[in-house]
């Protein structure tokens, strides 16, 4: 019995054409399990991109960093707004005003509203900071 077994597996390995046949559809299958798998990992990993991304929602870890980059592009740096204006940490609040009007005025002839929203922020900014200071009794 064994030796029939044998023969009928070497009779459906030999002949002709058998045996590249057999390697074409191996590569055939080998292809298909390739694209399947790919396509269900992809659909995994698309899938928990959006569990993710629904979780940071539910946690508001989206909003909460959303908010943080809005607070901090608008917020400016007393050095910032020292730059703009061009006055110095020694500079009294008069001198601010003074050049704030000054820059301010330039650019309302020139019709650069982008600069004249930048003045204007210096100088809230600095405002902010000498009424911080005036309230704290440090000088500015």
């Amino acid at each position: 019995m064994g030796g029939d077994a044998e023969a009928g597996f070497d009779r459906l390995d030999s002949g002709p054409g058998r045996s590249s046949t057999g390697a074409a559809y191996a590569g055939k299958l080998i292809a298909n399990l390739i694209v399947m798998g790919s396509g269900i990992i992809g659909r995994a990993m698309l899938q928990a991109y959006r569990k993710a991304l629904d979780n940071a929602n539910k946690t508001g870890v989206a909003h909460e960093t959303i908010n943080n980059i809005r607070r901090a592009s608008k917020t400016m740096t007393e050095q910032e707004a020292r730059q703009i204006l061009g006055v110095s940490e020694q500079s009294t609040w008069e001198e601010i005003a003074q050049r704030y009007d000054n820059l301010f005025e330039r650019n309302a002839k020139s019709g650069s509203f982008y600069l004249q929203s930048k003045v204007h922020r210096a100088k809230e900014c600095l405002e902010n900071v000498y009424q911080k200071n005036k309230q704290d009794g440090t000088p500015p």
